[in-house]
């Protein structure tokens, strides 16, 4: 999937495009609905699936503040490309194309810069001035467009919002539930104090690009490393977020992510990951000694170990 970041450097491909428009802020199973149908109409049409996207959410500049992203860009990106998107557009989202009205935003960039002639829009899709583009408004303006219900689980619409209520409350399930996939983050391993690895635990430590997380405490993982291998190696592992009460030195800001990874050995500086969180292990508290410690992380390990090994978390 190639990825475009302005406006000016649109250049429409020869077999046109198919494009939806939106946030997709997690990239939950109402998204994918959307995206997968963008994909299926343009493998159909010879064009190719593209997405505008914006970098940033909207409601910075609109109302000075937004939620908490469940997937920061790079992980949007990452989750575009694996349902087959070929083309990302992803705009700054500043006062000029705050003000760009519906059909100029539909002409101007979709049209002229993508080619599109065919929209893939969720029900309730809304873009431009005003919030004036719509599925019908695009359709009045005599293009095709394919419009995608809503998509419920357990009876409840399936909503960004909604998944970042369970998730910061812990409810995994429920997360894992809305999004179709186990809920994660992305970032890329920047260097700590090396205290795992004198524990015995060398852990990647994680700047997740402000993405939102589970609560603190210790969590049955698998870890993706993402790079050019395709597909990426994957490890199981065990992943703490909190503050190392028992390490000492000054209390973090805000949590750390830091991932063991089971039966791995090398260099993981600079390198991107994907940590998947599978299961609540316990609470993070602190311990009297580092001995204590390193007990504990070794049975935290091993049950860890146990429960991704069950069928059902392949």
């Amino acid at each position: 999937m190639r990825t475009t970041f302005e406006r000016a450097r649109l250049q429409p491909p020869d077999g046109g495009s198919v494009i939806s428009i939106g946030v997709f802020d997690g990239v939950h199973l109402g998204h994918r609905a959307i995206l997968e149908a963008n994909v299926r109409s343009a493998r159909a049409r010879g064009a190719e699936a593209a997405v505008v996207t914006f970098r940033r959410h909207p409601k910075h500049l609109l109302l000075g503040r937004a939620p908490r992203t469940l997937t920061p860009l790079d992980h949007r990106l990452e989750l575009f490309a694996r349902i087959g998107i070929d083309h990302a557009v992803a705009l700054t989202f500043d006062d000029e194309l705050r003000n760009l009205a519906a059909p100029d935003f539909v002409r101007g960039i979709c049209v002229e810069g993508l080619g599109g002639q065919n929209f893939v829009l969720g029900f309730d899709s809304k873009f431009g001035r005003d919030r004036g583009g719509t599925p019908a408004s695009v359709a009045a303006l005599g293009y095709d467009v394919e419009v995608v219900d809503k998509v419920l689980v357990h009876g409840r619409a399936v909503s960004s919002t909604a998944i970042r209520e369970a998730v910061e409350l812990g409810d995994l399930a429920a997360a894992s539930g809305m999004l179709g996939r186990p809920v994660s983050v992305i970032g890329r391993v920047v260097r700590g104090q090396a205290r795992g690895r004198e524990l015995g635990f060398p852990t990647a430590n994680l700047d997740p690009h402000h993405g939102l997380h589970p609560p603190p405490g210790v969590w049955a993982s698998r870890i993706r490393i993402l790079g050019s291998k395709t597909p990426p190696t994957t490890y199981d592992g065990v992943t703490n977020i909190g503050f190392r009460p028992t390490l000492g030195g000054e209390r973090p800001a805000t949590p750390l992510i830091e991932a063991h990874l089971f039966d791995f050995a090398g260099d993981l500086y600079g390198q991107r990951l994907e940590v998947e969180f599978h299961a609540f292990l316990r609470g993070e508290r602190r311990f009297a000694s580092l001995d204590e410690l390193r007990s504990r992380i070794a049975l935290d390990a091993d049950e860890a170990r146990r429960i991704l090994a069950e069928p059902l978390r392949r």
